[in-house]
């Protein structure tokens, strides 16, 4: 099988391919190169090129470089910014999984003449009951990215393998060091790959949106408690940065109204909700309603809810689905990501939506 394998550099996807070629596959090494500007985390910077490059070389198989910037600018970035400035909270790695590891990377893969593609992600591609295939849970809970590829249809699962899904992270470095690779040791990389640690999502919006001051509003009194210097920089349930702490009970923002400058705050319990409206629906193969076991971030538990089909007026408006919690759960900030499980086979996607 001719597999054209998206390596970060780091050492998931250097196993994953060091695993591919083990097996007898024709393995070829692409880093996307997505990111042009400064980068000191993530996975886009000049070292992180230098590693896969190295270990393609050790691996014996070709690597190359695919310049998508353009791509991540107009799917990812302008996004990313244009979210912010509209009181959304955007999640950039779902959106690069949509529309360039698993779009453009796979586009130009059947371009190329190759088989399938492959990623170091921890997860896998399970069968369902149906046939159909589905985004699975990785071995390794704490690893587990199943969240993040929540989006992939059918198309997609027909054409991506995750050769390291059945690993534990433990695993994945024993592998590496076996194999001799100069990743086994290397650290995972952290946070959104345009965003440095030294200037941060602030120094980076600065130079895009205009960041305004906000009032701090209390959710109850309407009285006026503080202010903050970005509203724009304001998420639902951020308690950190606030300037709040004092003999008060801790309290968090519950609404963000960018353009009237207005963060309310609140205590936790004005957090709690006990559904969501959700769009920018997808399924990995039929549209689901009923029970179902939902993820709310990366790393977040799985809470039971219910699908409920809302119905559509006669326009061209986008379906959307009300998400009703079994229990209330911690509000989910506009613009975030929800994963949907299948209740019976709580490892497997069944779909996803963004909060709205």
């Amino acid at each position: 099988m001719r597999v054209l394998m998206a390596m970060s550099g780091g050492v998931d996807s250097s196993v994953a391919a060091g695993l591919l070629v083990q097996a007898g596959h024709d393995v070829v090494g692409v880093t996307m190169k997505l990111w042009g500007g400064a980068s000191d985390t993530g996975c886009c910077s000049v070292s992180d090129v230098d590693d896969a490059r190295r270990v393609a070389q050790q691996l014996g198989i070709d690597f190359f470089v695919f310049n998508f910037g353009d791509d991540f600018n107009r799917h990812v970035v302008d996004p990313y910014v244009a979210a912010h400035a509209a009181g959304l909270t955007p999640n950039p790695c779902i959106e690069c999984n949509r529309h360039l590891k698993f779009d453009r990377f796979l586009e130009r893969a059947t371009e190329l003449g190759f088989d399938t593609v492959a990623t170091g992600h921890h997860a896998r591609v399970a069968t369902a009951p149906s046939g159909s295939l589905r985004v699975a849970r990785g071995a390794d809970a704490l690893k587990d990215q199943s969240y993040v590829l929540s989006m992939l249809t059918q198309a997609e699962l027909r054409r991506v393998v995750f050769p390291v899904g059945h690993l534990t992270k433990h695993d994945v470095r024993q592998e590496a060091a076996r194999l001799g690779l100069r990743t086994a040791t290397k650290p995972d990389s952290q946070d959104v790959c345009f965003i440095t640690s030294t200037k941060g999502r602030s120094g980076f919006l600065s130079t895009r949106i205009p960041l305004t001051p906000g009032r701090l509003v209390d959710h109850n009194t309407g009285e006026q408690v503080g202010i903050v210097p970005a509203v724009q920089l304001v998420t639902i349930g951020q308690r950190k940065g606030l300037g709040l702490a004092g003999d008060h009970e801790p309290r968090y923002a519950v609404d963000v109204d960018v353009p009237n400058g207005i963060v309310s705050v609140g205590t936790a319990d004005l957090l709690l909700a006990t559904d969501v409206c959700l769009g920018s629906l997808a399924w990995s193969d039929a549209v689901v309603h009923g029970p179902v076991v939902v993820q709310c971030s990366a790393h977040g538990a799985p809470v039971a809810a219910v699908l409920e089909q809302v119905e559509q007026p006669e326009t061209s408006d986008p379906p959307t689905v009300m998400l009703r919690f079994a229990e209330p759960q911690r509000k989910i900030a506009p613009g975030q990501s929800v994963a949907f499980y299948d209740a019976a086979a709580p490892e497997q996607v069944v779909g996803s939506g963004i909060a709205r």
